[in-house]
């Protein structure tokens, strides 16, 4: 059946309408094929994704039958992917004030106040269906992405992360790997952390979501708004061909299936050399105020873009023709809909043209003005002096359908048996060179991590920490997730994403001040999905709320699906924090330093690493202490200048903290701790590992106590240098 616009193209006398062909492209060369009976077979819209009673809602908003272009752009601002269809409505249950925020969900990205004249701006996004097709460009336009979002509100990119799920580490993951690489190291902005986890439930759908992190002056915090009737609307950046046209409906949209390869040409084409133009174009118009609003031109294209800009009350006029293009014979509403990469949209005074353009010029980068704001409150699209489409801009961003799916709760599972582990030291081993355990730097050394010169903490243990040059103020910056203890309980698995996010931040010395969020989940019209995403909602909410941070941006993506077999529900946090001296940083404990283990959370193996190697995870999580969760992180941020190394216990539990913090050390330790499998691998959150002279910490108030003391070349009995081995030789 066909789905999406990219498998159409018309040619007619009027402007703007289809006629039912299909187009497949292939290494950039565009084929017109025969015609296929099953568009004639149903109506437009269906073709288009949009079903039956959209369609009538769509006539009865605008007073009339949409026109075909009218129609594909509809179609893709009420696609999934750009409306929210299914999630909208739950959003608003996460607290998204507080007295730090600038700017909350609802722009490009969130902003935080950093005092001192400065802000952060930062954002979590997926790119997981693109990936799924086509991994290195799929992964590495997530990164461009995500990239511009920041970039749209005034700030100067500063780091990436990436949070990465897959069934493997095969072939389709070295790729998402060499895709992000290839774009962050281009562009010149370091990727310092993330989170990788490897899982079947991700075999068909992997999940590549891009985090990233930038710096702007706290009053020049750029909107998307359109303002000023009479101001020109500008296009700048790379020219626009037919790559990526449907993208976000053809893949965000949709469940995967084995036609997969049919989608790439939905799949966008990244340039990182003009990605870097584009930031530096950018910093310098927002810097001389040479714009009025700034926006991404990603997903939807200019239909999205512009759309975007124009709510609120203003209307756009934009000349379709006037867009510079990089192939022959486009249309209108392929213009409109292309998703080509590395392009921004400017609202501009018309006596500033000329300085954008010049701009512009220095950096080879194409600039035309393609439109200007009007009064209307309309998006009207001309095309060689034809109308061919106008639509109100609030029809297509706050009139979309929302829907509130029947849910099926599912019932809470008795705990599972305990596992049936080796003995201590073959368990430590075996959990070490586990893939979701084992040594990282095989992934991170194929990023640039330094680039810029502000990483003062590298990526490994907790967080990564920038400096806030010139003054020794830092952030610190974590990405976690939950999928496998989500699988298990939904709630407790969005509360753990955030605390695990917050808990990395304090362990690296950083006040957490909010975060961002990423969730992932398969088909939102199957009443057991509808049930996991509101129960994770409610979860990560109540864990911010105890924590007092808010939720400032984030993303929703749908449909990881794969014939019928959908991922875990994935909540993927990132933190941010504010370090107020990176020369006070914890790093690794030394010989003598008194080792405490602060919290006391209730453990279990359910959802556990040692679960998953040992059994079939089942069961329930451990319940979380959400009033000692924010004491513990509130206690690690104010110690963690006076520590050695202060690192949290998760995945593995206390025994595989102890042998990371070891490995990061070069120094073993004694240990008083009993040789019981729940203590030493249980998994419950709110639990740390605290190395500093023995005298140093009077005051956690949190409760703590000394397990042993820094020293010598064994742990647990084992040898660090066999730790070492079964942690990066296993790899």
């Amino acid at each position: 059946m066909l789905r999406t616009v990219r498998d159409q193209e018309h040619r007619s006398s009027e402007p703007g309408c289809f006629d039912p062909r299909v187009v497949e492209a292939r290494a950039g060369v565009v084929t017109r094929l025969r015609h296929l009976t099953s568009v004639a077979e149903q109506p437009l819209h269906r073709a288009l994704g949009l079903i039956d009673e959209e369609f009538d809602r769509i006539q009865e908003l605008l007073g009339r039958e949409p026109n075909h272009f009218e129609l594909a752009v509809f179609s893709l601002l009420w696609s999934e992917h750009c409306a929210y269809k299914h999630s909208a409505a739950l959003l608003r249950r996460f607290p998204t004030k507080g007295p730090r925020v600038l700017q909350g969900p609802g722009e490009n990205a969130g902003v935080v106040d950093l005092g001192e004249g400065e802000a952060v701006a930062f954002k979590v996004e997926s790119h997981n269906h693109p990936s799924a097709v086509e991994p290195f460009q799929g992964a590495a336009t997530g990164v461009g992405g995500i990239l511009r979002d920041i970039v749209a509100m005034g700030a100067r990119p500063i780091a990436l992360l990436d949070g990465l799920r897959f069934g493997e580490p095969g072939w389709q993951f070295e790729r998402a790997v060499a895709g992000i690489g290839h774009y962050g190291n281009c562009v010149g902005v370091p990727t310092v952390g993330g989170d990788t986890v490897f899982d079947d439930a991700y075999r068909d759908n992997c999940l590549v979501n891009a985090m990233c992190v930038g710096l702007l002056p706290a009053d020049r915090v750029k909107s998307a708004r359109a303002q000023g009737t009479g101001n020109v609307v500008v296009l700048y950046g790379a020219a626009t061909g037919r790559d990526g046209i449907g993208g976000a409906s053809v893949l965000a949209s949709q469940e995967l299936g084995e036609d997969d390869a049919e989608k790439r040409p939905s799949v966008q084409i990244g340039d990182p050399f003009n990605g870097k133009k584009l930031i530096e174009v950018s910093a310098e118009l927002v810097e001389r105020d040479l714009v009025v609003s700034l926006q991404d031109c990603g997903a939807a294209g200019l239909a999205s873009s512009l759309s975007e800009m124009a709510k609120g009350g203003q209307g756009i006029d934009v000349h379709l023709d006037r867009v510079p293009l990089r192939e022959e014979d486009m249309e209108a509403w392929e213009i409109m809909i292309s998703e080509s990469q590395e392009r921004m949209v400017a609202v501009v005074r018309p006596e500033q043209v000329a300085a954008v353009e010049e701009v512009c010029a220095r950096w080879e980068l194409p600039c035309t003005a393609v439109g200007e704001v009007s009064e209307t409150g309309e998006l009207r699209a001309l095309f060689e002096g034809e109308t061919v489409g106008a639509i109100p801009a609030e029809l297509l961003t706050d009139e979309a359908p929302r829907y509130d799916v029947p849910r099926q709760p599912r019932q809470p599972a008795a705990p599972a048996p305990r596992p049936e582990g080796p003995e201590t030291k073959q368990a430590l081993l075996d959990l070490l060179a586990s893939p979701n355990i084992r040594s990282r730097s095989w992934i991170y050394m194929r990023y640039d991590q330094l680039v810029g010169s502000r990483t003062v903490k590298r990526p490994g243990l907790d967080a990564a920490v920038l400096r806030l040059l010139p003054s020794y103020r830092g952030l610190a910056v974590s990405l976690d997730g939950a999928g496998r203890i989500a699988r298990l309980d939904p709630h407790t698995g969005g509360a753990l994403a955030v605390l695990e996010a917050a808990r990395n931040v304090a362990c690296a010395g950083g006040e957490p001040l909010a975060v961002t969020d990423c969730l992932n989940f398969g088909n939102p019209e199957k009443p057991e999905i509808a049930w996991e995403l509101p129960e994770t909602i409610e979860g990560m909410a109540t864990a911010c709320e105890a924590l007092g941070i808010p939720v400032v941006s984030g993303n929703v993506s749908l449909y990881n699906e794969t014939n019928g077999r959908a991922i875990h529900p994935t909540p993927v946090v990132g933190c941010v924090g504010l370090v107020a001296d990176v020369r006070r940083l914890p790093t690794t404990w030394t010989e003598g330093d008194a080792i405490l283990l602060v919290g006391e959370p209730k453990l279990s193996f359910d959802g556990s690493e040692y679960q998953a190697l040992y059994a079939e995870p089942a069961g329930r999580p451990a319940p979380l202490d959400l009033a000692a969760e924010a004491a513990l992180v509130r206690a690690l941020y104010g110690a963690a200048p006076r520590c050695s190394l202060v690192h949290d216990v998760a995945e593995g539990g206390l025994a595989v903290c102890l042998a990371e913090a070891a490995l990061a050390s070069g120094v073993g330790a004694e240990l008083d701790l009993p040789d019981d499998p729940i203590v030493l691998f249980g998994e419950g959150g709110g639990q740390a590992v605290i190395a500093c002279g023995a005298d140093a910490i009077s005051d956690l108030h949190v409760p703590a106590k000394l397990i042993g003391s820094a020293g010598g070349a064994t742990l647990l009995g084992v040898p660090i240098e066999e730790l070492r081995h079964a942690w990066e030789v296993a790899v």
